[in-house]
């Protein structure tokens, strides 16, 4: 059993925002696993796929992001994942835009959903790919920018960024060494 979160929010005003990277980038992993997001289940909306006769959880929290770790740790009791068997996907101001980062465990950074994520499941030694939305041209709050919708010259970039990371985390599921994994989609 593998766990997938994709974190974001889930109002419709908030589809195309640099936040909801990782709700995208859960749709791409759904769409790899022909899996649907049929069912609501802990606060998530989730989809149900298979890989290698394994099962593939895909998540998106209801909670908005800032209570992400509420789904997240519901997610967990339910299905008894282990922090080995759990992948999330955000958006990262910290890396600059487009680019996709992979790392076996840390902390949360600037990141608010992973705070909560930490604060409620206890744990950091968990996988998380971080997609990048830093753009250096753009100077305003930082709540301001998350929330703003993606520019249309950078959709085909968020687009590709979102897609590598859904590719990370199937790869990851299917067993693959995290080194490995790293290495192909770091970058």
């Amino acid at each position: 059993m593998f766990l997938i979160i994709g974190l974001g929010n889930p109002e419709k005003q908030y589809e195309k925002t640099f936040h909801n990277m990782g709700f995208l980038a859960a749709g791409d992993c759904a769409a790899l696993l022909h899996a649907k997001f049929k069912k609501k289940e802990c606060e998530a909306s989730v989809a149900e796929g298979y890989l290698n006769g394994e099962k593939v959880l895909i998540a998106r929290p209801l909670t908005y992001m800032n209570a992400s770790g509420r789904a997240v740790k519901q997610l967990m009791k339910k299905y008894k994942v282990s922090p080995s068997e759990l992948v999330v996907i955000y958006d990262d101001y910290d890396l600059p835009k487009g680019h996709v980062r992979i790392r076996p465990s840390g902390s949360a950074g600037t990141h608010n959903g992973m705070r909560s994520v930490i604060v409620e499941t206890g744990i950091s030694d968990f996988a998380r790919i971080r997609i990048g939305i830093r753009d250096e041209g753009v100077d305003i709050p930082l709540i301001n920018y998350v929330l703003s919708d993606v520019k249309k010259e950078d959709y085909a970039l968020f687009t590709q960024a979102c897609h590598r990371a859904a590719e990370a985390a199937i790869a990851l599921a299917a067993g693959e060494k995290f080194d490995a994994v790293m290495t192909k989609y770091n970058g």
